[in-house]
């Protein structure tokens, strides 16, 4: 699975990276802005985005984005989790900053297979 990862603080970036990695997954980017997320979000399935980006927009208007216009699955990792409030609409997760491997690796475990049960739902239709 091709995971983007989306922060802005390098040390975290680079975290999550090794966390993607390590479990199996490719990574794209890490990118810290809107516009570098939208311009790889076409090699994504799932985006890591933090909700609160260098650039002045939020993660939230950029995973509506993500997830309308490319079909990217969103986790949120965060350390405002309380912002997402009830969620997005598509967003698959909100992990708290600080969070443990196996909480990033949990939720991309999730989002491949809702992946794989989306594309074997969409292979049984033709």
């Amino acid at each position: 699975m091709k995971v983007m990862i989306v922060e802005d603080e390098n040390i975290i970036a680079l975290e999550l990276e090794r966390i993607v990695q390590e479990a199996g997954h490719q990574t794209v980017g890490p990118v810290s802005t809107v516009e570098q997320a939208l311009a790889y979000a076409p090699k994504s399935d799932v985006a890591l985005v933090d909700l609160n980006l260098s650039d002045g927009l939020s993660g939230a208007q950029l995973a509506r984005r993500l997830i309308d216009r490319f079909g990217v699955d969103v986790i949120f990792v965060t350390g405002s989790p309380e912002s997402v409030g009830n969620g997005i609409a598509g967003a698959l997760d909100v992990i708290s900053k600080p969070f443990s491997d196996e909480r990033i690796v949990s939720a991309l475990s999730r989002a491949e297979a809702a992946r794989r049960k989306d594309f074997d739902r969409s292979r049984a239709a033709i």
